[in-house]
């Protein structure tokens, strides 16, 4: 958690104008956030519009093919797009958080061109 914590404000050049931003801070621990930190890895594109982003700031419904009385609703969740209001994602921990997050990134930065 401390390299995430550590991570706060950073914000990294990718090439060709595209930039990532991370943002993370320490919370109360709640049952919405039961890892106690709040935060927001975004890949921007040079127009400084979001295209990739995890972060913890809303809620998100799970998929519609889940259609039992019991869904949870997750905070963890990550945009794939600019326009994708949210998909759940499973947070592990901090190490894994940043793992996936950037090998989003690569993915998405190969896709670009």
């Amino acid at each position: 958690m401390d390299t995430l914590l550590e991570l706060h404000g950073s914000i990294f050049d990718q090439g060709r104008g595209y930039w990532i931003k991370i943002e993370a801070w320490q919370v109360r621990v709640s049952e919405h956030i039961p890892h106690g930190i709040r935060y927001s890895l975004t890949l921007h594109e040079p127009y400084g519009k979001r295209i990739l982003g995890y972060d913890n700031a809303h809620a998100v419904k799970p998929p519609r093919k889940f259609r039992y009385a019991g869904r949870i609703i997750a905070y963890d969740h990550k945009h794939r797009h600019a326009s994708d209001k949210g998909v759940p994602y499973m947070f592990k921990d901090a190490q894994q958080l940043l793992t996936d997050f950037f090998d989003d990134v690569d993915s998405v930065l190969s896709e670009v061109g």
